[in-house]
């Protein structure tokens, strides 16, 4: 039984399988995936390349048609016969165009033709895995859905979990548009689990879409999908969300993310129930129920013209609010032992559960992170825990007493320890008591604040992105910003995360844009 890769190994560190009988070409094209910044396996047969698929789980492989023991056909009908998803690039020799249509109509993700260009066998790996990746977004949740049917059985039996659940109860089985509210790390994807599980819909897909981890530029392709060569890199077709939840539910989770280009197309979809792929000379109907989250206010966003006052309306046919954690304490106890039980089954341990001291910690916390930050808390003591009572102690969970604590002034010192570390952009003024001084001199208070203000977002931007080595999408994250607001932020501000690259990634992004 063939090994199932791992999606979440980092992009730079996935295994290419490069199959070829010619040493000289294996080690070619094996080189050419290391520099590339690939890991680079290699096979000189049919039965070596099955055997290597088998045990060390290749993210993608690089398959010579002509083997010795057995074409390329066969190999990848075997390797298609256990693993569906498994990226195979065929290399055909000679231009041979019948093998390339064959190769396409057996399964293959792509073909290469000799002799090729190095650049054009980096790019077209490249693009396979920035396709898996783009799919690992738009995530296909039946199966949890499933078992999310009771929220008091997930999320607690305080009252207002209870009051949620009756509003479920009354929703699920309609065609309502809902829109769910709260904080992050509320549990609004565990919300809409339990809606669908509840629904008419439930034995079909559930498929989530987070609007604020797609770039601008592809979000519309994984709403509505492409046809084969409708922009640069689109080698085949391509279902969109909205497809992959015919007959079910579609959950567009921060929907407040969603660029206003795109919030009118989505609007006209909702109304029409019919979706245009990108490339496409038809529209195709569609069958599905929207369920939309969001943690901003989206009706001081639509006074604001940042959110479509219409597709607000459309969405918000059945509006359901989570309540943040610190409102609703009663539920600590409840999840805090589901959590530990879910821990100590990851991690193969017995940890019982909290010592008095840091229960306390617990209940004096106001969790400002929800759930999500009790359940990351917790994973970390438990992963600590070597007590022999078997007790998590106040010392493994101390970061939480330390934050509600009023925070004490840093010596100045410290202030540059913090900001001057790994980056090209001028000293936050915050600094610098002189500095600071100076530049109010000739100032307004409010404009001195605001000035100084931009200059400290403005080196943090810049920090991150150099720690970052530019990925936006991962700033994000660490500034706990979404994408849309940080890309707004940088335009703004001017800075081009292109200079916080390595030259490889410059290159490519250079490639990209021509």
């Amino acid at each position: 039984m063939m090994t199932e890769p791992s999606d979440s190994k980092p992009f730079l560190q996935a295994r290419v399988l490069v199959v070829d009988d010619q040493e000289d070409a294996r080690w070619v094209m094996s080189n050419l995936m290391r520099q590339a910044g690939f890991v680079a396996l290699s096979a000189g047969d049919g039965e070596e390349a099955l055997s290597i698929v088998r045990t060390q789980a290749p993210d993608l492989v690089l398959l010579d048609i002509g083997l010795p023991d057995m074409d390329g056909f066969e190999v990848l009908a075997k390797i298609k016969a256990e693993h569906k998803t498994l990226p195979v690039i065929m290399v055909t020799a000679n231009g041979k165009t019948h093998d390339a249509v064959r190769a396409v109509r057996a399964g293959a993700w792509d073909y290469l033709t000799k002799p090729f260009k190095n650049e054009d066998v980096v790019r077209t790996v490249r693009y396979a895995f920035e396709e898996r990746k783009s799919k690992l977004q738009v995530r296909h949740i039946a199966d949890s859905a499933r078992k999310a049917d009771s929220l008091v059985n997930s999320m607690g039996n305080s009252e207002a979990i209870q009051g949620i659940q009756r509003e479920v109860e009354r929703v699920a089985r309609t065609n309502f548009s809902i829109l769910i509210t709260g904080e992050s790390g509320t549990g609004k994807e565990l919300l809409s689990q339990a809606i669908h599980a509840r629904s008419d819909r439930a034995g079909k897909p559930l498929v989530a879409v987070d609007c604020g981890a797609i770039s601008e530029n592809l979000i519309e392709s994984e709403l509505f999908g492409h046809e084969k060569g409708a922009f640069t890199g689109a080698h085949q077709a391509k279902a969109g969300a909205f497809e992959l939840a015919e007959g079910g539910t579609i959950f567009l989770d921060e929907i407040g993310n969603l660029p206003l280009a795109m919030q009118g197309k989505l609007l006209r979809v909702l109304e029409t129930r019919r979706i245009h792929r990108i490339g496409a000379t038809k529209e195709q109907k569609v069958d599905f129920r929207v369920v939309a989250a969001t943690n901003a206010d989206l009706l001081a966003m639509v006074a604001q013209r940042t959110f479509r006052g219409d597709l607000y309306h459309r969405l918000a046919e059945y509006t359901i609010h989570l309540t943040a954690l610190r409102e609703r304490k009663e539920d600590l106890v409840f999840l805090v032992h589901r959590f530990l039980g879910q821990t100590n089954a990851e991690l193969a341990k017995q940890v019982k559960g909290l010592s008095v001291n840091a229960w306390a910690i617990l209940q004096r916390y106001d969790w400002p992170g929800n759930a999500r930050e009790l359940r990351n808390q917790l994973r970390r003591a438990v992963l600590l825990c070597d007590s022999a009572d078997g007790l998590i102690g106040p010392e493994l969970i101390s970061t939480l007493d330390q934050r509600t604590r009023p925070l004490q002034p840093f010596e100045p010192e410290k202030r540059k320890a913090v900001w001057l570390e790994s980056t090209d952009q001028k000293t936050c003024p915050l600094c610098d008591p002189a500095g600071l001084l100076a530049m109010g001199t000739d100032l307004p208070m409010k404009e001195a604040v605001a000035q100084i203000t931009a200059q400290v977002e403005r080196a943090m931007l810049a920090r991150t992105l150099a720690l970052t080595q530019g990925n936006k999408a991962q700033a994000a994250r660490l500034l706990q910003i979404d994408y849309k607001t940080i890309h707004s932020k940088l335009k703004t501000y001017e800075i081009s995360s292109v200079q916080f690259m390595k030259d490889e990634y410059k290159r490519r992004d250079d490639t990209d844009r021509d």
